[in-house]
Order: C-alpha cells, then sequence, then structure tokens
C-alpha cells in the first residue's frame, strides 16, 4: 500500500472527497483505488477561515504501485510500512501463577500479555466488576452515598474507566498500536486507531473493559473482584504468601510475582508499602479545580462557522505563574460532566468525565497547580499523600459534609468575593454544589497561583476567565503523589525483587496509554525473569 501524508480535506467532506483527494495526490482516476485505511486524521484550526482536517492515508491502487509511486510527490507520498507487536515467547517455567494486584489499564494489559504468554495470571482487583461499579458511581451521583471499596477510582477499569477514555498521550512507544488495536477488538470505535485525540467515552469503555476481563479469563486467568491486597510475606524456599480480603474473608496466594498496579488512590496499599520499609519516595504531582463552561462558547471561539460541521471542540493550556509555578489545563473533557470521585469517607474529590458522543451542554477541564515536594507541608515519605487527604476532608465539610463539592463562579474567584448564586453555566456536579470562597478550602499556593493563572489562560482562551464559569473543588487525584522505587530495566522494586511496581500509582506513568505501556513492559520484564531459569 502507499501512504499519503498531510492531504488537507475540507471541515465538511464525504469519503468520496476523501478518495478524490487522494487519486489527485497519486495522480491517478479515483476509480484506480481500492481501499483506503485512514491511519492520522487530526483539525487544522490555526486559521480561523480555513478549519479543516489532516489526513495521513494508506491507498491501495488496482495498477502497478512503483509506477504511481514514481509519479507522485515524494514529499507526501511513500510505501506504507507496518510494525506489529510480538508477544515475548516464555521459553522459562514456574510452579506458581503471577498475582496481579490492580485491574486499571496497567493491570489490565499486564495481565492480557501474561495471559496471552499461558502464564494464567490472577488478578485481585479491591472493587467491583464494572456493571456494579457504574450502579455504585450512580448512587453516588444520586443520593451522596460513597462505597469506599467501589467507586470512581476502585474497580474494574481504574479511575480512567469513569474520565471520558482519553487516549492522548506524550509517550512514543511500539506498543501503543497494539493498546489501540486491543481496545477496538474490545469493543471501542474504530476512530480510535487513527483520531489525533481518541477517545472511548465512558458509556462505552464499561464494556470494553469487561469484554478484555472474559480475554483474559478465557486464556486461564483468574479476576478475583472485592478483593483487597493487604498483607505479604517472604516464606523460607523465597515464595511470596500475598495476603488479600474478599467479603471479610482473607484469601491467600502464593507466587513468585507480584505486580501492583494499585492506581494512585491505594493510599492503604502505600501505607503498607511504607511499613515494611519499601524504597519509595515523595515526587511532584498537582491539584487544583474543575473549570466549566459553555460547550458552545469553545465551539465557537475554536472553530468559529465551521463549528456545526466538526466535532466539540478541546483545549490544553499552561502558564507559568511570576513565582514560576507551572499551571496547566488537563483532562479536557468536551460536552461532559464533573464526577464525584472521593474513595474515603469524609473526602470530597473531582474529575471529569464525558460519552463517546461528547453531547453535554457544558465542558470541563481541571486546572492544576504543579506541586514539588518542596512545598508539601508534611515532608515525609507520604507527605504528599496526606495533603491530598487533607483538602478533600476540607472540601468535603465546606460541601456540607453530604459529599457535595464547594464551588465557586470564577468571576467571584478572582474579585476575593464569596458566591452567592449562578449564572448562566449550570455545574453538572452530582450530589449538588455549594457556592462559596475556594480561599477557604484550597492550600493558599494554590489559590494564588490559580488566581494569577487563571486571567494569563484567558489570554490565551479568550472567555476562560468569564464571570459566569464555575470552579468545583477539589481536584486532587490527577497522579500519584509518591514513586515506588524500581529497577528501570528489570522493573523490579529497589526492595524486594519479586515485586513490581507498575502504572500510574508506582509513579510511573500519567495517563491511560502511558499505563497500559508500563503494564506490557512489565509483564515483559517478568517473561525475561522466568526465562532465566
Amino acid at each position: 500500500m502507499l501512504r499519503i501524508q498531510n492531504l488537507q480535506i475540507p471541515a465538511k467532506h464525504t469519503e468520496a472527497d476523501l478518495k478524490k483527494a487522494a487519486a489527485s495526490a497519486l495522480k491517478i482516476n479515483a476509480a484506480q483505488i481500492q481501499q483506503i485505511k485512514i491511519i492520522k486524521r487530526s483539525i487544522d484550526a490555526r486559521k480561523k477561515h480555513d478549519v479543516h482536517y489532516i489526513y495521513t492515508i494508506d491507498i491501495s491502487v488496482d495498477k502497478n504501485e512503483a509506477a504511481v509511486l514514481k509519479k507522485a510527490d515524494p514529499k507526501k507520498v511513500s510505501v506504507a510500512a507496518y510494525k506489529k507487536y510480538q508477544l515475548p515467547e516464555v521459553t522459562g517455567a514456574s510452579d506458581y501463577r503471577p498475582v496481579v494486584v490492580g485491574f486499571g489499564p496497567a493491570g489490565m494489559f499486564c495481565a492480557l500479555i501474561l495471559a496471552q504468554a499461558g502464564l494464567r495470571p490472577i488478578v485481585l482487583e479491591r472493587g467491583a466488576d464494572a456493571a456494579t461499579r457504574r450502579e455504585k458511581v450512580r448512587i453516588m451521583q444520586q443520593k451522596g452515598r460513597l462505597d469506599p471499596a467501589c467507586n470512581v477510582q476502585f474497580g474494574e477499569g481504574g479511575a480512567g474507566t469513569f474520565s471520558d477514555g482519553k487516549l492522548t498521550t506524550g509517550t512514543k512507544n511500539e506498543r501503543i498500536p497494539f493498546v489501540l488495536e486491543s481496545f477496538v477488538r474490545f469493543g471501542a470505535d474504530e476512530s480510535i486507531l487513527y483520531d489525533a485525540k481518541p477517545h472511548i467515552g465512558t458509556d462505552v469503555l464499561v464494556d470494553v473493559v469487561q469484554n478484555l476481563r472474559r480475554e483474559v479469563i478465557r486464556l486461564g486467568g483468574e479476576v478475583y473482584f472485592g478483593t483487597c491486597f493487604d498483607q505479604f510475606e517472604v516464606k523460607d524456599d523465597g515464595v511470596i504468601r500475598v495476603s488479600a480480603t474478599e467479603n471479610g474473608t482473607k484469601r491467600t496466594f502464593e507466587t513468585m510475582h507480584v505486580v501492583l498496579a494499585t492506581g494512585h488512590s491505594a493510599r492503604d496499599t502505600f501505607e503498607l508499602l511504607h511499613a515494611h520499609g519499601t524504597k519509595m519516595e515523595p515526587k511532584t504531582f498537582s491539584m487544583g479545580v474543575r473549570i466549566e463552561h459553555k460547550q458552545d462558547w469553545l465551539n465557537t471561539l475554536q472553530f468559529g462557522k465551521f463549528k456545526d460541521v466538526l466535532p466539540p471542540a478541546d483545549y490544553k493550556v499552561n502558564v507559568n505563574t511570576s513565582e514560576g509555578i507551572g499551571v496547566y489545563t488537563f483532562c479536557m473533557c468536551p460536552g461532559g460532566h464533573v464526577m464525584a470521585a472521593a474513595s474515603e469517607v469524609g473526602g470530597v474529590v473531582t474529575n471529569g468525565m464525558s460519552n463517546f458522543a461528547r453531547e453535554g451542554e457544558n465542558c470541563n477541564a481541571a486546572v492544576l497547580v504543579t506541586l514539588n515536594p518542596e512545598v508539601f507541608p508534611d515532608q515525609s515519605t507520604l507527605g504528599g499523600m496526606y495533603w491530598q487527604r487533607e483538602i478533600e476532608q476540607t472540601a468535603f465539610k465546606a460541601g456540607g459534609s453530604n459529599y457535595h463539592a464547594p464551588a465557586q463562579l470564577v468571576g467571584d474567584f478572582l474579585r476575593k468575593k464569596k458566591s452567592e448564586k449562578l449564572l448562566d453555566v449550570k455545574p453538572t456536579y452530582k450530589p449538588g454544589v455549594t457556592l462559596c470562597s475556594l480561599d477557604e478550602v484550597l492550600p493558599d499556593i494554590i489559590v494564588r497561583s490559580l488566581r494569577e493563572a487563571i486571567p494569563m489562560l484567558d489570554r490565551k482562551l479568550p472567555g476562560f476567565a468569564a464571570d459566569s464559569a464555575v470552579m468545583t473543588a477539589p481536584e486532587t487525584r490527577s497522579s500519584s503523589p509518591v514513586r515506588i522505587l524500581r529497577d528501570p530495566k528489570t522493573k523490579q522494586s529497589e526492595t524486594f525483587p519479586w515485586l513490581y511496581p507498575c502504572g500510574e500509582g508506582a509513579g510511573y506513568a500519567g495517563g491511560i496509554m502511558s499505563a497500559a505501556v508500563d503494564g506490557i513492559t512489565t509483564a515483559e520484564a517478568i517473561i525475561a525473569k522466568l526465562n532465566e531459569r
């Protein structure tokens, strides 16, 4: 097949238009094109009078490709190249099955690779299956009843299941196509294979993760839900005995390899590891708020007259304050809503999500302040985690001690005035919000950084600092506040060689894609270790 790059297509177009443009680039008749495969698609909105798509596509033709290639523009047309992920071969053996703790993106893809390699992994997930979990989240939204064992943070699919399923990543890794193809295989829309900013959508992802789990089980793996990893010991023969609690009953599993893919909110696990002397360190992470605007404002700003023929617009912006503190938007959800994302009783946490269609009236994004360990009030290893908890508990009280979230209009925040009533932007957080002054909820470093940064962000996105925009707090779980130290090659803990800290919770990923890739490379490391035997 031949690959055509940088093919510019009008915002409103059909498949026939794409075929015609491809034929023109190849200098052939459109009838000679047999197949078109989209490799990449993005929107160029830099010139508001000329918003258009840019495609990279692969083409098969009914004549000699070499002759067609010779006539085509070499800057745009080349021979298509494909590289497929190769599953590592298992040549070693073990009497013990690997145990994977956590079934978020890192744990799912680690378990999938181990299962495909014939190693029959055992997965321990403290939360419930995705269908049960969806009901738990609904009850939290409608009735303000939190299940600390199963919520937006814990359960099948991990935290990413209820945050839009965004698959954008800065990671450059040959395993990424495998991850995307796997998601499609298990039910995601094919557009994630080529959209520049792919997303699955929470409504679809709930089914995708269940299909992936069924494949792990079909290949000989086992998945235990409602089973919380809570202790371990090394036996005299070097075998690891892992203990977990399932519905109040203790279970034990013996293994030689434990993958720790618990996610960034497994605070009891961090404390357990710290108590056992595991080498860990506090790491830079971010906290802030969720900001909501009308989606139509953003569509008009980004796409102008083309807004009705393009998908909902998004944004990603960042600034540095006069103190040198980075403030940036993160996890932007077009047409989405703000989620109640607490995992501990007596705490309030926000996150954002959207369904595949992104059809909601509002858009939302985290506005986060970068916080280095030297500014943590508690300078201990787990100081960042304790700071998160303190802010979440303060927010719980400020919201009314009923899981309502504290909120403030942007205009009032900038004028240092307590909000009394909403304007045209209606907050989407459920079970509800309590208007207040966020100065009473967030630490001073976050408040002053946001107060300086929001007008700066408004200069990049006019209307960002609109009086009517709503900020809901706090967003505290953007990433892990600790890193569990490991060998970069073997992926093994620096303290316990049988322990494989993995994914976002261990401090080695920042989103679904990077976590999934880290899960794959961890599985590869286990296979490599087995092959040494």
